[in-house]
């Protein structure tokens, strides 16, 4: 027979178990799948340098490295920037070359919190937040989306 003991409320509870009955509780978090579809950069540097993004979204790729990743501005129409990606053998993910002409058509400075969410097929789609915690808003007068034009910058027109 299994002892009980008192909670605060009075009521018994079986020790071993979860008190008799059927739980509704998800499963603890380590039995829990890992996805990491969005996450978030701080610029406390440069912002014009390569970018390093998440060990645990490096994770999340499960050994992919991809050369190249296609950013897009959450508000900014379909336009795809090119961004070549570097990693360093230790488990790190740089974006490099095309960082920076995102980097200045979006704005983005010194405390910037930058956020991106992973769509799938090396697609990430990113909404800039400035240094008051204030989401950058921005449209695009610009329907071409070639993205061989990268290095004429053409920059979202800010603010909405």
């Amino acid at each position: 027979m299994a002892s009980t003991s008192q909670t605060p409320t009075g009521r018994g509870r079986e020790r071993g178990g979860r008190g008799g009955g059927s739980s509704s509780l998800p499963p603890p978090p380590s039995t829990l799948p890992l996805i990491i579809e969005e996450f978030f950069i701080v610029v406390y540097e440069d912002p014009l340098v390569k970018k390093a993004l998440p060990k645990k979204f490096v994770d999340y790729l499960d050994g992919q490295e991809p050369a190249k990743v296609y950013l897009r501005a959450a508000d900014c129409g379909p336009r795809l920037w090119t961004v070549e990606v570097l990693f360093d053998g230790q488990g790190r993910m740089y974006l490099d070359k095309g960082w920076e002409n995102f980097a200045i058509a979006h704005g983005v400075d010194f405390g910037c919190f930058v956020h991106f969410k992973y769509e799938g097929d090396d697609v990430l789609t990113v909404k800039v937040f400035d240094g008051t915690m204030c989401r950058k808003y921005y449209y695009s007068d610009d329907e071409d989306t070639d993205d061989e034009s990268d290095d004429d910058v053409k920059p979202c027109i800010h603010p909405l």
